[in-house]
């Protein structure tokens, strides 16, 4: 694509772009009390216990806690000061994941929530006494990957999504993008959503506004789970209503 034909691609898609940041992270299975990371013990309320599946009833993973705290200053806003878990099961009998359909938003099978900081157990990192070392762990659960930094990085909506905002390309312009491979895949805060099928946010339960993406969860990338063949699962926020949150999944 020559240089003309870029800038005016570029002006295009200039008001889609958007920021984004990649967690880096470390292995660390004695960072019991990380503010953020993924998998390992969770900060937990006051007297309570860990969570458990609505199907099994066995304890689940953690897949995620995010600190406001530990957020890009650009990014925290979303989180409100909170913090951000989800918890999902992974038990394969029964397969709660199947049963409870655990790719769509509220499922069963999964807890996910923004705790607000004046509900926080004292310094947040104040585990009740029963989770408060790596042997008193449910058997099974991952171990801790902390959240160390941040990478920076420009995301775009896919084709599809950038169609449906009224953006019009031609076959040049569609094999640019394609080779930009954007959105990002991966682990992700904020950006655009990596769709594997169509575009499908979901929408807020309070005010039926259709929500944003806040985190993206990739297969077998930080952790070792993989959501059917290969998908990738998304947290989706109101933007007005920030403790209305949604997780889904989709796979090719």
């Amino acid at each position: 694509m020559d240089i003309d034909r870029l800038q005016a691609l570029n002006e295009k898609l200039a008001r889609h772009r958007r920021a984004a940041w990649l967690p880096e992270v470390v292995e660390d299975d004695a960072a019991i009390v990380a503010r953020s990371k993924f998998s390992g013990v969770p900060a937990l309320l006051e007297m309570e216990l860990w969570p458990r599946c609505g199907r099994c009833e066995r304890p689940m993973q953690l897949f995620l806690q995010l600190d406001a705290r530990d957020a890009p200053e650009a990014a925290a806003p979303a989180l409100d000061g909170g913090v951000l878990q989800l918890f999902y099961c992974t038990s394969s009998e029964p397969h709660c994941e199947g049963e409870c359909e655990a790719y769509l938003p509220h499922a069963r099978s999964t807890l996910l929530r923004l705790l607000p900081p004046a509900e926080l157990a004292p310094e947040r990192e104040g585990l009740i006494e029963e989770w408060s070392g790596p042997a008193a762990m449910p058997e099974g659960m991952y171990p801790a990957k902390r959240i160390v930094a941040w990478t920076p990085v420009e995301d775009l909506p896919n084709l599809e999504e950038l169609e449906g905002l009224g953006v019009e390309l031609d076959d040049e312009d569609e094999l640019a993008l394609e080779d930009w491979d954007l959105p990002h895949a991966g682990e992700k805060l904020l950006g655009w959503p990596r769709w594997v099928q169509g575009v499908e946010y979901p929408v807020c339960r309070v005010c039926g506004r259709r929500m944003e993406l806040l985190f993206q969860i990739d297969s077998s990338q930080t952790l070792p789970y993989m959501f059917g063949d290969m998908g990738i699962g998304h947290i989706s926020q109101c933007p007005d209503h920030r403790t209305e949150l949604a997780f889904g999944w989709a796979c090719s």
